[in-house]
């Protein structure tokens, strides 16, 4: 992923980071291959429409979450982990624009799985992901944040999709007025450095914040989407470059000249400086916050390079 950036300059279109050994990226590339295909003069009625997947551990209410939504038992719901064994598209429109609702099985850790079907229900599932723009994913709060699901946000974060985090089950616990606020610090603290994820708290059985929760995924999609001038954005950047300058090393001055956001999928952007090899994590992380704090972002990935000018 981070060296995705130098594959621009042999002029030959967006170039596609992925993964033969997790299958990170491989949906980005096949949907560009399949545009090429010779048209049979079908149209996909589902073209450009947001595709949003829910994601989460078995039996934490994505199928309940997808039947209260559009008003119908779309999706079989039963107290029996595992119910859905296939990803379940259904086209939905709120706040007036329309969006496609992906329903998917619910994903254990590898040493659970334990059929065929299983396996191939989650190999579904991790496919809705790739071809998504947005990941819902979903949180148990009677069960707490739980290393899969952990997995499961890192694996999102990883193929560079938009994501929102639905802590269902909320009306099932006792709470006080700081409960949420130490579930937001736990995801903080457990997820470091990602701290970019909004948090919705609901409940499906009890419709509450369910509308919230599209909402925010809607915002999330247009974050990802978003692009900022080069005018704007060397404005801003600029002077806090100029308040907290990169450190100097091996006696070296860093000098970052302008930059650029790429015509990616994801928010990505190029700083060009003379010593991009001295420039170290800790102070990619300050231009990625002050890229947040000034432009939003939230939930969307942001990727940052480096380049020689």
């Amino acid at each position: 992923q981070n060296s995705v950036g130098e594959f621009y300059a042999l002029g030959l279109g967006d170039p596609f980071p992925i993964s033969s050994l997790t299958g990170t990226g491989t949906g980005d590339l096949l949907d560009e291959v399949v545009k090429h295909f010779p048209s049979d003069g079908v149209e996909d009625p589902n073209a450009g429409i947001p595709r949003i997947a829910i994601l989460g551990r078995p039996n934490v209410g994505k199928s309940s979450f997808l039947n209260v939504l559009i008003g119908e038992e779309r999706s079989i719901v039963t107290d029996i982990a595992g119910t859905t064994r296939d990803a379940i598209d259904t086209r939905y429109r709120a706040f007036g624009k329309d969006f496609i609702l992906t329903d998917t099985a619910g994903i254990r850790r590898k040493a659970k799985v334990k059929d065929n079907i299983e396996f191939y229900s989650v190999m579904r599932s991790l496919k809705a992901l790739e071809e998504s723009d947005v990941v819902i994913v979903m949180l148990d709060a009677t069960r707490g944040l739980e290393a899969q699901d952990m997995n499961i946000i890192g694996q999102a974060v990883r193929a560079k999709k938009g994501v929102l985090l639905m802590v269902n089950k909320w009306d099932a616990i006792e709470k006080d007025t700081k409960t949420a606020d130490t579930w937001k610090k736990e995801i903080v603290q457990r997820m470091a450095p990602i701290d970019y994820l909004p948090v919705i708290f609901a409940s499906v059985v009890e419709k509450q914040r369910i509308f919230q929760v599209m909402e925010k995924a809607m915002e999330v999609y247009e974050n990802k989407h978003k692009k900022i001038s080069t005018s704007k954005l060397n404005e801003v950047m600029q002077q806090e470059i100029m308040n907290y300058p990169p450190p100097a090393t091996k006696g070296k001055l860093i000098k970052i000249k302008y930059m650029i956001q790429l015509p990616t999928p994801s928010p990505t952007f190029v700083f060009f400086c003379n010593l991009p090899q001295y420039i170290k994590e800790p102070y990619t992380r300050y231009l990625e916050n002050k890229l947040r704090d000034h432009f939003g972002f939230d939930g969307a990935p942001i990727t940052i390079f480096f380049r020689q000018k």
